[in-house]
């Protein structure tokens, strides 16, 4: 059962961006030779998520206001560790930190409006998203 490997570096301009991974994602599902099997994208970071969704602005606009109405920013337990994220480590629970996709006739299955994101919560350093192909060649 052929499989692939690969981490995809991000470093995000702002501490709360959205970054559209589905060409990188397509890329290494080709790069596996997978013909038909899954794909996963995971964020390695807990104040990160992957989810898939249109990549339409204004709905973006609405998916980090509706984050922010139920994870505010401000004063959390976490925060007395000397840490200041709290928020960040709840988006993450809202969106989920992996996605698992389809892998058919070897690339990657979407439907007409499905993008694949990195939601980043507490960004402006390095992160990582683990993609892992595995299927039938």
């Amino acid at each position: 059962m052929p499989s692939r490997t690969e981490y995809l570096v991000l470093e995000t301009k702002r501490e709360r961006e959205f970054v559209n991974l589905t060409e990188r994602v397509r890329e290494v599902v080709r790069r596996s030779g997978v013909k038909e099997g899954l794909a996963l994208v995971s964020s390695m970071h807990i104040t990160a998520a992957v989810f898939v969704n249109d990549n339409e602005s204004g709905l973006l606009r609405d998916i980090a206001a509706w984050t922010d109405r139920l994870a505010p920013p401000g004063d959390y337990e976490h925060h007395r560790t000397g840490e200041s994220n709290g928020d960040a480590h709840l988006k993450n629970l809202l969106l989920g930190h992996q996605v698992v996709l389809p892998v058919t006739s070897g690339a990657l299955d979407l439907g007409p409006w499905e993008q694949v994101f990195y939601a980043e919560f507490d960004g402006q350093r390095p992160k990582r998203v683990l993609v892992k192909v595995v299927g039938d060649a």
